[in-house]
């Protein structure tokens, strides 16, 4: 799961500092493996093969850094964290500046998430998938969005006239997909680019 490198150095402090290169984090969170010694002739030649990979707890490595983030902001949290698979992983904030770290329509919120998703990706040569959430804002705006769903299915479904939702996020288009997936009288598709991407609802041809 995490990403591995093999060096060849005359000393381990040469491979530890080609591996910090290679894999672009602190040597303090690399582990070196030696798999092969070249001895050379008289000491001439002689080498070391090692394999480098990453010394890291990644929930611990998550939790750590979203805390530093949020804490230059000058905003303390309290956070639970849920392993749910080896690559993914479920955050829980709480903080007194809910709403401040959550931003119009959840666009900051998803911004940490973003960087928490990618800062965790760069010790593993897996995708790796982060869910954070800020003051139950996704399992509110969920629920919000799965009635929204429901109302306009409804709808579509009796006028046999489709429906174009207000633009979302990748998050919340797949709440609606998901939402109306089992669906026999609706579909779902989504249209436009970024920002101005949204879901249609229309109903099913006969």
């Amino acid at each position: 799961m995490f990403k591995k490198v093999e060096i060849e150095a005359k000393t381990q402090q040469e491979a530890l500092k080609k591996a910090t290169e290679l894999l672009k984090i602190s040597a303090n969170k690399i582990s070196l493996e030696i798999i092969k010694e070249k001895k050379g002739f008289l000491g001439v030649g002689a080498s070391t093969t090692y394999v480098a990979s990453p010394k890291v707890d990644l929930v611990t490595e998550g939790k750590q850094y979203l805390e530093s983030i949020i804490r230059a902001l000058g905003i303390e949290t309290r956070m639970e964290i849920r392993s749910v698979s080896p690559t993914e992983f479920y955050y829980r904030v709480q903080s007194n500046e809910n709403a401040l770290l959550i931003g119009k329509d959840g666009k900051t919120l998803l911004s940490f998430q973003t960087l928490l998703r990618n800062y965790l990706a760069s010790f593993t040569s897996e995708p790796i998938l982060v869910t954070l959430d800020i003051g139950n804002y996704h399992e509110n705006r969920k629920k919000q969005l799965e009635i929204l769903a429901t109302k306009t299915a409804k709808e579509v479904a009796r006028t046999r006239i489709a429906v174009k939702l207000d633009p979302m996020n990748a998050f919340d288009r797949r709440i609606i997909h998901a939402k109306l997936a089992e669906w026999r009288d609706v579909e779902t598709e989504s249209e436009g680019e970024g920002e101005d991407r949204a879901i249609i609802i229309r109903a099913k041809k006969n």
